[in-house]
């Protein structure tokens, strides 16, 4: 019957709980120090990369706790603004799909690769994995802008185990 009512616009979305969360992955995404400063690439490739780098970030942090739901809530909301974005860009319904597909295999590769070396704390680690799945901008020094990328990332997920769940979901204290 939930099923229904979701589908009939009788009961509330459950993703409406995270999205607050999902809207400020995507401002910490955009901090422009990832660009300036770290070496990013300021181009669609290198905002995603942010994007699953830091919602990896905030993945792992909220799995650690009671709000395991709200993670998988967290991938529904990033195919939902992906699926948006790839049909602002003129990509069409038959094609939308097989990237949404590639997308969440991407975001779930990443996830991998990231929550290992956020767990343990291990800056070498995650500075690989950074290396490996980020764009970096033409001329970077890719090995010292994966480290400050990796340093950056992992203040941000120490910073989020300060946080209790319910500031979490709030979101707007996370900085």
């Amino acid at each position: 019957m939930s099923f229904l009512s979701r589908l009939l616009g009788t009961a509330p979305d459950p993703r409406e709980s995270v999205r607050p969360l999902w809207h400020r992955v995507i401002e910490l995404a955009r901090d422009s120090a990832y660009y300036t400063e770290c070496g990013v690439a300021d181009t669609i490739a290198g905002r995603f990369d942010m994007i699953t780098a830091v919602l990896s970030a905030v993945m792992v942090r909220v799995e650690a706790s009671d709000l395991r739901a709200e993670s998988a809530l967290l991938a529904e909301l990033f195919v939902e603004d992906m699926d948006g974005q790839l049909r602002e860009f003129g990509v069409n319904d038959v094609v939308v799909g097989k990237r949404i597909g590639k997308l969440m295999s991407v975001l779930g590769g990443r996830l991998g690769a990231y929550r290992s070396a956020l767990n343990a704390g291990d800056l070498d680690k995650l500075t690989a994995a950074i290396q490996r799945n980020v764009t970096f901008a033409e001329g970077a020094d890719e090995a010292a802008s994966a480290r400050a990328v990796a340093e950056r990332v992992l203040k941000l997920f120490e910073r989020l185990g300060r946080f209790s769940d319910a500031e979490m979901l709030k979101a707007s204290a996370i900085w």
